[in-house]
């Protein structure tokens, strides 16, 4: 799939757009500064082109995905039978002052009720953020019911 099917395959499947919808965080992959993976959760949103979300500037992982900008992440549900988002991407960052509009949006899906102690806390506690763009480069979606992973040796790597 080039970046063009993949932006429209986000922007019109229903699996997906539940999938944004929902209050579920990206478990975002990446590669640490010691060469060895690791996975966080992270609040994030998808903007229409890239998926993006926003991290303290001191954050270990704002190094790390500076680095090693390639990275994966999944959005899944944890109901019988799961929904399950796979993407892989590269990220790139830009530095800003004060708290990214993305970052209180992506936060809005998560935090809901208790959003304005929330960006209170923020607010005070943060002067600037990394905000990291994650353009996609490989989807994909399972549903199980219509959408099984395909095997790996189809598409030629792991999911």
């Amino acid at each position: 799939m080039d970046y063009a099917q993949i932006v429209e395959l986000m922007n019109t499947d229903p699996v997906i757009q539940t999938l944004l919808d929902a209050p579920i965080p990206m478990r975002l992959a990446y590669v640490g500064l010691d060469g060895h993976p690791r996975s966080i959760p992270v609040v994030y949103l998808w903007n229409g082109k890239a998926f993006v979300f926003a991290s303290p500037t001191w954050a270990y992982k704002v190094k790390a995905i500076a680095a090693h900008p390639e990275v994966a992440f999944t959005v899944d549900t944890t109901d019988y039978t799961p929904l399950i988002m796979m993407v892989r991407g590269t990220a790139s960052m830009e530095i800003r002052q004060g708290i990214p509009q993305e970052y209180i949006d992506a936060a809005r899906r998560i935090v809901r009720d208790e959003m304005k102690a929330w960006e209170r806390t923020v607010r005070r506690n943060m002067s600037e953020m990394a905000v990291i763009t994650i353009v996609p480069t490989h989807v994909t979606v399972c549903d199980f019911d219509t959408r099984y992973p395909p095997p790996w040796h189809q598409t030629g790597n792991a999911a």
